[in-house]
């Protein structure tokens, strides 16, 4: 997607220890046109598939996968960090590691958003160890529905996450994968 890749360049900032901060448009700042953009290339990149339900982690999967799921008619929900009051009756829950973050939390998701033979899109901003992905795709199988794919808005191709989730056969779009990245030059390569 030349749009979002041309994004990355102009308004991307590497820092080091491979970390692409994206703030100003994806992350923390959301840009909405850019969003909608986005949601209409997954919309037709899972065109052949059914989808039920779109997944997501908070926080910043939670803006893009409720733009994407207008391109589906279909509901978002999205695993919560961490156990609250008002979350009642049977959880299901997968340990995900966080790169950016550098911490281990288990995401929980109430069963009853969650039912046996939907199909499910997960959907996140980044995908870099593929952790996060896998937690939830975790989820989706404890519910017995099932994952129709697993669409990232930018891939770190050079670190293991996309391998390690395709290697699983899982159908993984991502819409920007980066091959490498310099924090010293500020240059990325895309594939």
């Amino acid at each position: 997607m030349e749009l979002l890749k041309e994004r990355i360049r102009t308004d991307g900032v590497i820092k080091p220890g491979n970390v692409l901060k994206v703030d100003s448009f994806l992350n923390h700042q959301m840009d909405i046109a850019l969003f909608n953009e986005i949601g209409k290339e997954f919309a037709r990149r899972f065109a052949d598939v059914k989808i039920d339900k779109i997944l997501t982690i908070e926080a910043s999967g939670i803006g893009i996968a409720a733009i994407v799921a207008q391109y589906f008619d279909v509901p978002v929900v999205f695993a919560k960090k961490s156990q609250s009051i008002n979350l009642d009756g049977t959880m299901l829950s997968a340990p995900v590691e966080s790169f950016t973050h550098k911490r281990k939390y288990d995401v929980i998701v109430a069963s009853r958003f969650l039912r046996p033979e939907e199909s499910v899109l997960i959907i996140d901003d980044f995908l870099a160890n593929g952790c996060a992905a896998l937690g939830l795709c975790q989820i989706v199988e404890a519910a017995h529905a099932s994952v129709a794919g697993i669409g990232i808005v930018i891939e770190k191709g050079f670190q293991t996450g996309g391998s390690m989730l395709r290697d699983r056969g899982l159908r993984v779009e991502s819409l920007a994968i980066i091959e490498s990245m310099d924090d010293e030059t500020q240059t990325i390569e895309f594939r």
